[in-house]
């Protein structure tokens, strides 16, 4: 049985091929996600490794936006028994810009620091490769990476804008090393009293490193600190980098279960594939199964005869999917460094765990796949086997369809149930309802094949009597057709849902500012950044500007719980339109404007005296002054510019966006030159029309969405390898069929014709219920979003119509090698056959 099965594989290498095909792209997603994300986090842990060298124990704050380590916090600790020295130290979000211009760092961190010099630092200090550290306000120290990036030399003039200040004019003093100086990271050492002055408010520090004496250990030393800071995380040195590392291995986490997703789609697709081939393999292979058995074979022996077909290909195919997913984390990290987002670059690490789960999946896979056709060979009589006529019929579809229709209404119930609440529970529900309509699918295609394609069949009717034959060829075998079809249909359900999305979300910011934003112009800046505070002031003193409101970002704590929102610094009434409910939207003093829905979560009512904090724990009492119905622009509270200063940290003010109305009878168009030149020193900040803005917000919305529709594409050109597959098969399976129509006078070009229009029924089948399929779950799914300001649905029309009719030229370009192979086949001695 061994030599049969290595022999069976040999003879039909095209058949392998495709085969393989299927299991090498699925199992080369999985394998490159773990690869590319094991080489980023190898290359952050060796970063990670040199950071906090020398330091004992480390005071910060609990969050990142947090004001600080207040000074006298900071006196505290350092009267600490066991505490030799302590080194406080700041750090804030910069620009570097070089000849008017931001440098630019893709997607890595660009951040000003204090220098500490040697007699003050704890931690290992710097090494500089040209140059002095800075001792004077005016001077900065940049890493060789972001030096080179800024093509900076010592004695250069360079110009930092730092967004809570505004710019400032420096000149380079010194360039250090840094480990691991790659992907784009600029970090900027300043004097000790001018980094101060930038990121802090005065009265507190970014956090404190503290050295201990000798005889004391780290883990001591940091329980005696933590009792007299409670409000403050004291960790040791080591724990600081560990803490480093799971940051960053969060963040990776992310990044390889969103590729494993669609490993994992990959894979289903490639699944139905890989069925499909096996039974269609049985089917054909029913006379020789027949024939075995007649010898002697027993039916455990051509079950298995079967699956081992199946593990071979599998550990074939997952071997060379582990050595594809490897190229895969190749072009991958090559492609993000072409685009210039920012990641540190490493040696490829293949690590044991990627080796077993990438031949671990692809064989489980393929031997499940292959199990059902396989039992269904073994179960089925000899003599019965080899009469001709019994590869083409098939079980009742009664069963199935059933339990199709049965899991469909759950489906369906479950979708709608979930639609009608919001939050991450009822996207939950509605995936529920998505997985139980896939399902329901499966197992219904096979009987919704003869209606749709039915209709369908329409499309082929100009053609005659071969459109007749081909729409018969796909009605006749209602499985294949719909195990054909399948795999295209999930894919397109995928592209539908996510199309979906990114029309309904560029509709909902459209119709979030034609009907709230009132303003002639907007200004914005980088998302990271943001506009720096300073250019709002330099829009006011344009003239024909009657108003300008800047819209501040603020995080507050209500009792247990983080909430955002927004801080105008003057009244909005001109550039924005919000409806109030109840009470003002005046805001003064200590007063906040709730939302509707915060509002009613919290039972707050207009005059109401209530307590709210700072992210570390500064409580306020303020006053309700008046409810606002919900509006994505301006988040659950508006506060008012005192409570704003006095609970976000200074390295961290900046602006959103800034909203800038025109004086009646002004000259619009001309005012936006003035606006451009008030605002050119703040550099990233950009002057745009209402319009401008929208298309703006959709570029990014676009970009994202490529990145979705680049890794589905996997998806469907794995669906069509599948469709090729299956044809080239099914060729096969009627040989004789087609050597009879041959023999009676039909020419190669109609034999083409014929499986041409029947792949193009079978993808346009698959394509439609995929499209039908994605509508409805992306209705469900952006029910459950509408409270993060997905309240228009949108569906893209040109887009459907345009995978509509890509699905027909799909079917063709699918088919074009079967159609080519079936037209060359010889008619005599094809009806000799046997």
């Amino acid at each position: 049985m061994r030599k049969v099965v290595l022999r069976n594989l040999a003879a039909h290498k095209v058949r392998l091929a495709l085969t393989l095909l299927s299991v090498v792209l699925g199992t080369a997603f999985v394998a490159g996600s773990f690869v590319f994300t094991d080489t980023l986090q190898r290359t952050f842990d060796g970063i990670f490794a040199d950071q906090a060298k020398g330091v004992d124990v480390r005071v910060e704050p609990e969050h990142a936006q947090s004001l600080g380590v207040p000074n006298d916090t900071v006196d505290t600790v350092a009267k600490v028994d066991g505490v030799r020295a302590i080194a406080p130290a700041v750090q804030g979000p910069v620009v570097l810009l070089k000849d008017g211009h931001a440098v630019q760092t893709g997607g890595a961190p660009s951040w000003g620091r204090s220098y500490l010099p040697p007699e003050r630092a704890i931690a290992e200090p710097e090494h500089f490769s040209e140059g002095v550290a800075p001792v004077t306000p005016g001077q900065v120290a940049i890493n060789s990476g972001g030096a080179e990036r800024a093509g900076l030399h010592v004695g250069d003039k360079a110009t930092v804008l730092v967004p809570s200040r505004g710019t400032i004019d420096m000149t380079v003093s010194g360039i250090y090393d840094v480990s691991s100086d790659t992907g784009g990271f600029i970090g900027l050492l300043l004097p000790d009293a001018q980094a101060r002055d930038l990121f802090t408010d005065g009265a507190h520090v970014g956090y404190v490193d503290v050295a201990a004496a000798p005889g004391v250990s780290p883990d001591t030393l940091r329980d005696r600190i933590a009792k007299v800071a409670p409000d403050y995380k004291v960790l040791n040195g080591d724990q600081v980098r560990a803490e480093m590392k799971e940051q960053v291995g969060n963040a990776l986490k992310f990044v390889n279960y969103f590729l494993l997703a669609f490993g994992a789609i990959a894979l289903l697709v490639g699944t139905f594939i890989i069925y499909n081939t096996f039974s269609m393999i049985v089917a054909q292979r029913l006379r020789e199964l027949a024939l075995l058995r007649a010898v002697g074979a027993g039916r455990r022996q051509v079950g298995l005869s079967v699956v081992s077909e199946a593990f071979v290909i599998g550990l074939i195919g997952s071997l060379l999917g582990l050595a594809g997913g490897i190229g895969l984390a190749y072009g991958l990290s090559a492609l993000l460094n072409a685009f210039d987002l920012g990641l540190p670059t490493g040696t490829m690490q293949v690590l044991p765990r990627t080796v077993l789960a990438a031949v671990a999946i692809g064989l489980v896979v393929t031997v499940a796949s292959a199990y059902a056709p396989a039992r269904r060979a073994a179960r089925i009589p000899p003599v019965e086997a080899m009469r001709q006529e019994f590869a083409s019929t098939g079980e009742s579809l009664r069963v199935r369809t059933v339990f199709g229709a049965v899991l469909a209404v759950i489906g369906v119930i479950v979708v709608v149930a979930g639609a009608q609440r919001t939050g991450g529970g009822a996207a939950a529900t509605v995936g529920i309802g998505a997985a139980a309509l896939i399902f329901a699918l499966l197992f219904a295609s096979p009987a919704l094949s003869r209606p749709v394609v039915g209709v369908l069949g329409l499309l082929v009717r100009p053609f005659g009597p071969i459109g007749a034959m081909a729409r018969n060829n796909a009605v006749r075998n209602p499985r294949r057709t719909a195990a054909t079809a399948f795999a295209l249909t999930l894919g397109l359900m995928l592209v539908s849902a996510i199309g979906m999305l990114g029309a309904s979300a560029k509709a909902s910011v459209g119709d979030l500012v034609d009907k709230g934003v009132n303003a002639d112009y907007i200004l914005s800046g980088p998302p990271m950044i943001g506009v720096p505070l300073g250019a709002a002031e330099a829009a006011r003193q344009v003239p024909d500007v009657a108003n300008v409101v800047a819209f501040r970002g603020v995080a507050l704590r209500v009792g247990d719980d983080q909430v955002t929102g927004t801080s105008p610094d003057a009244p909005t009434g001109s550039v924005l339109h919000f409806d109030i409910r109840h009470g003002t939207d005046a805001l003064a003093g200590d007063s906040i404007l709730a939302s509707e829905t915060e509002a009613r979560d919290r039972n707050w009512h207009v005059g109401d005296r209530v307590e709210v904090s700072s992210v570390d724990n500064k409580k306020f009492a303020v006053t309700v002054a008046g409810v606002y119905a919900d509006n994505q622009l301006l988040g659950s509270l508006m506060v008012a510019p005192d409570l704003y200063n006095q609970v976000m940290p200074v390295a961290f003010r900046t602006d959103l966006i800034v909203l800038v109305k025109a004086d009646a009878g002004a000259d619009v168009p001309a005012l936006r030159g003035a606006l451009e030149k008030a605002t050119a020193s703040y550099v990233v900040v950009q002057v745009q029309d209402r319009d401008e803005f929208k298309g703006a917000q959709g570029r990014q919305i676009n970009t994202m969405l490529a990145i979705l529709y680049g890794l589905l594409a996997l998806a469907v050109v794995i669906a069509i390898l599948g469709i090729v597959n299956t044809l080239a098969l099914s060729v096969v399976e009627r040989r004789r069929e087609i050597g009879m129509l041959r023999a009676v006078g039909m020419q190669r070009p109609q034999v083409r014709r014929i499986i041409y229009l029947e792949s193009v029924l079978i993808a346009v089948f698959g394509a439609v219920v995929g499209v039908v399929l994605g509508l409805v779950l992306g209705v469900g799914f952006l029910r459950t979003l509408s409270d993060l300001g997905l309240s228009t649905i949108r569906v893209p029309w040109s887009q459907i119509v345009g995978m509509l009719i890509g699905s027909a030229v799909v079917g063709v370009l699918a088919a074009l090698w079967p159609a080519v192979r079936a037209a060359r086949t010889p008619p005599l001695a094809a009806i000799a056959d046997l």
